[in-house]
């Protein structure tokens, strides 16, 4: 059996593991330590404990759990139902401006969490029941809120984008402050969307074709708006002093992350006084549970990788995707084509760790800026957590609102789907709104 054959053979093996519904780790280490025992020599096996350690004695890695203590600090306060009804104010005199209140809510949530089922959760929990209640459509209501917490994974802080950076050994503030500008345009281009979707429903209600709790005028003055800055104004600071740190070089991943981790401890606790045991218990449990879960499967990820190093898997399939002589433009769709289709099954942490060493050579032989292309893969694993059949968010919006069907939610999405799709074809047009601010602020 040639090394391609072994290298089919061991992906396979892997998928069909992770298509089973087999933990992540346990699929990806499980698959590893069958190649291993089958085709590397024993003493590979022994040395199992010494490898692991090897790949995971990286400071960086710290990064990880401190930025989903800062998300879980955040997380689990009223923050999000501050940030949500800010928006709601200021916004009110847009076109279907309690949903461009959700989505301005998704993104700003999303920058200070980093995690799309998290921003989901908080923000749909509040935002479907306040926008079904004001005549929106369940199809809209859900699916905003299920493509906007995909801003999560996107606007840094990112766990996607860190897991890539370690991946691919390409600088985590620069790839931060690359997602920034994408980041903002996408939120927009979805703002877009919702004010001509909500226009729409407006002309329908006013057809006598659709709930009129629409029609009903808002107004909040500006001592109303005012007063929901001071809660919002400290967090904004802190996610920009974390951005400034990191791209200026005010110390490493990690030690920003630190900083922004003990800053949100300090936030809310002297905002919302969350300081008694009962409350820090639930923020420190549910950081060690992801951050365990996390580094399980990224240690699994690295012996998997070792093992496709060892056995040439990684170079040979590499050499015979750059063979195959396809065009840079038809050698980056097809990338995309395979990254939105295991997209729909697994999350973006196992796909990263698994295919971007693979694609990688492609990529970059092809004139790709790397920086570039992680932000192109983040967005295309944003289409995947809203699609079907495996589509994270979908689930997590029928869990908040279950007697939304799911055929509702993904008539909801697909819009969303077409905008990120668009999306990908604008940045590969104009890689500069990616490439600028990195290449500019210094």
């Amino acid at each position: 059996m040639g090394v391609l054959e072994i290298g089919f053979l061991y992906l396979g093996v892997a998928l069909l593991l992770l298509f089973s519904g087999m933990p992540i780790a346990f699929a990806l280490g499980g698959t590893a330590l069958a190649f291993m025992y089958f085709f590397m020599p024993a003493n590979n096996l022994e040395n199992i404990a010494e490898t692991l350690y090897s790949e995971l004695n990286n400071f960086t890695l710290l990064t990880i759990p401190l930025f989903i203590l800062m998300g879980a600090a955040i997380g689990k306060t009223h923050a999000a139902a501050d940030l949500y009804e800010a928006a709601h104010r200021w916004l009110y005199k847009l076109p279907g401006s309690l949903g461009v209140a959700n989505v301005f809510g998704c993104s700003v949530f999303a920058a200070m969490c980093g995690s799309s089922p998290a921003t989901c959760a908080a923000i749909g929990g509040m935002g479907i029941p306040e926008m079904r209640k004001r005549g929106y459509s369940a199809e809209l209501a859900s699916g905003l809120i299920a493509a906007g917490g995909t801003l999560g994974i996107l606007i840094p802080p990112s766990l996607t984008l860190i897991i890539y950076g370690i991946i691919t050994e390409q600088s985590i503030g620069k790839l931060f402050i690359a997602g920034v500008i994408p980041g903002i345009l996408l939120a927009l281009l979805f703002a877009l969307w919702v004010m001509f979707a909500a226009t729409r429903e407006v002309a329908a209600a006013r057809a006598g074709k659709a709930a009129s709790e629409l029609l009903q005028a808002e107004f909040f003055t500006w001592r109303q708006r005012m007063e929901t800055l001071p809660r919002l104004l400290p967090f904004a600071a802190l996610i920009a002093v974390v951005m400034i740190a990191l791209y200026d070089g005010w110390g490493t991943p990690s030690e920003v992350a630190g900083v922004g981790a003990a800053g949100s401890l300090v936030l809310v606790i002297f905002i919302y006084g969350v300081w008694r045991w009962r409350d820090m218990k639930e923020i420190l449990l549910g950081t060690a549970r992801e951050s365990c879960m996390i580094m399980m499967i990224i240690a699994m990820a690295f012996l998997f990788t070792y093992v496709m190093s060892y056995l040439h898997i990684t170079q040979t399939m590499a050499q015979w995707l750059v063979g195959l002589g396809l065009s840079k433009w038809v050698y980056l769709f097809w990338v995309n084509i395979l990254l939105l289709v295991l997209g729909c099954f697994l999350p973006p942490v196992a796909i990263i760790l698994m295919v971007t060493p693979v694609i990688m050579p492609g990529i970059l032989a092809a004139g790709f800026d790397p920086i570039w292309f992680g932000i192109v893969l983040t967005i295309n694993m944003e289409m995947g957590l809203i699609t079907p059949p495996v589509g994270l968010n979908l689930f997590v919006i029928n869990g908040i609102a279950p007697d939304i069907t799911f055929r509702q939610i993904m008539r909801g999405v697909m819009p969303f789907i077409w905008i990120m799709g668009f999306y990908i074809v604008l940045l590969a047009m104009f890689p500069e709104i990616v490439m600028w601010l990195p290449e500019n602020v210094k």
